[in-house]
């Protein structure tokens, strides 16, 4: 099933790379926003999700904020 997933990110987030790499390596699809980079994306993540914590991981209508590799695997399905 083809899933739109957002990941909002700073470049030296270890846990932003935790997360891509997990993402990555259960082939994963994802959009990838810097917020260190585009103002627009960390307006957008500020507003709609009420978030400045990296990662933020949006899907299916859920909001992850934070790594978490269990509940993100439970809320993928994976």
């Amino acid at each position: 099933m083809a899933r739109e997933v957002k990941i909002y990110t700073t470049p030296t987030c270890p846990y932003c790379t935790l997360a891509k790499k997990f993402l990555d390596d259960n082939g994963i699809k994802y959009q990838e926003l810097d917020i260190v980079e585009d103002e627009a994306a960390r307006d957008e993540m500020r507003t709609k999700f009420n978030s400045l914590t990296v990662p933020t991981i949006c899907f299916d209508g859920e909001v992850l904020v934070g790594f978490n590799e269990e509940l993100l695997r439970e809320k993928l399905g994976l």
